[in-house]
């Protein structure tokens, strides 16, 4: 979808390339997030693909087209822009910032207004509430929502993203990354997002591209980078934690039990105390007939206790999907004393369970700097 040959940049009065011969393919539907410390030429090089800098050198095309031989302004109206400082026109409603190109592209006012409403939903900023105010009367992260929105609003196949959510606060931050996401799922916009934030790279980027004083160092999925490193650099920038780094790629399902152990709430609580020393389980979930969870049960707390588990079952509210990412999942886990966090189906049944022992055994992947592998950590710290 976008690619770049020897693509150079240096600036007038100046010797060194801000961007030295870079090659990279994109493709359609991928995030490419650019990262790399201050000055590494990331953000030149996506602005080089809308022509807000002029190429000293090299090749840009997008959709086998290069960038140009076409219009400069009809370049930059078929790419959407988002940047940090989100850019929105004070003197003018959300309606209008949204409507901005689709108005200059000769737009319909019926074809306009259903647009905005479309894109202000799929933000969760209700177009009633909305539609009429002005950027002083938004909050950060609903105005960095309009930045993104307007970005979208022709539904251009390629967008460029310059740290859209880097002023945000980790909070909301994180929020709007989750909901960019599933947008992203069902649009599958081609995106060059850049960023500074490695957390932010691993989670939002399908592949990442890592620059170092205008070249480009590694380019690969955030699985690559993390348990690949091309060279120290790559090592030292990604972190020493990157095992840990890993459970953001990870989903739940990766790691939990399926099918675990559960007992009903109408089981005599007699029998469920002789199951679990039989079993030598501390706890056991307790679900309905159609295993939804209704809580758990402690061995203390049946041990002389006469009737139905019902009757002594504690609640668990904290739960997962299994489809959320090991990271969020060991949040919650780490929350509980029972040391488990139980996966919920979108019909609120139990999938299964995450324990520590799972986790280690899906995760416990470190590098070897001796030896110059990859293995994996033992529950006694040797690596195999």
């Amino acid at each position: 979808m976008i690619e770049l040959e020897r693509v150079t940049k240096i600036y007038p009065g100046s010797e060194v390339p801000a961007v030295d011969s870079v090659n990279l393919n994109i493709a359609e539907g991928d995030i490419c997030i650019l990262i790399g410390s201050s000055g590494c030429g990331k953000t030149t090089l996506m602005r080089m693909m809308n022509r807000l800098e002029p190429i000293t050198s090299g090749f840009i095309r997008i959709g086998g087209e290069s960038i140009m031989d076409k219009d400069v302004t009809a370049l930059r109206r078929s790419i959407g822009y988002a940047i940090q400082q989100i850019g929105l026109f004070p003197h003018m409603t959300v309606y209008d910032n949204i409507a901005t190109v689709p108005h200059l592209l000769g737009w319909d006012k019926k074809r306009i207004d259903e647009r905005v409403d479309e894109l202000l939903n799929m933000v969760q900023l209700p177009p009633d509430i909305f539609r009429f105010r002005y950027p002083r009367e938004l909050s950060g992260g609903q105005a960095q929502r309009i930045g993104v929105t307007r970005a979208m609003a022709t539904d251009p196949p390629v967008m460029l993203m310059d740290e859209p959510f880097g002023a945000i606060d980790p909070i909301n931050r994180e929020v709007l990354q989750d909901e960019f996401l599933k947008i992203q799922e069902k649009l599958k916009k081609t995106i060059v997002f850049v960023t500074h934030d490695i957390h932010e790279a691993i989670k939002m980027g399908d592949k990442i591209a890592l620059l170092d004083a205008g070249q480009l160092v590694q380019y690969g999925t955030p699985e690559e980078l993390l348990t690949q490193p091309k060279n120290r650099f790559v090592k030292d920038f990604v972190g020493a934690d990157r095992a840990l780094k890993r459970l953001n790629l990870l989903k739940v399902r990766d790691a939990m039990l399926t099918n675990p152990t559960h007992c009903h709430g109408e089981d005599p609580s007699e029998t469920i105390l002789e199951h679990m020393i039989e079993n030598e389980l501390s706890y056991l979930l307790v679900a309905d007939r159609e295993d939804n969870l209704k809580g758990y049960v402690n061995l203390e707390e049946l041990q002389g206790h006469h009737g139905n588990v019902r009757d002594v079952v504690r609640p668990m509210t904290l739960t997962v999907k299994p489809e959320q990412n090991l990271k969020d999942a060991l949040s919650k886990m780490l929350s509980y004393d029972l040391g488990i966090v139980v996966a919920m189906d979108d019909d609120g049944k139990i999938a299964g369970v995450l324990n520590s022992r799972t986790l280690v055994s899906v995760v416990g992947e470190t590098y070897d700097e001796r030896g110059g592998h990859w293995g994996r950590i033992t529950t006694k710290g040797r690596i195999i």
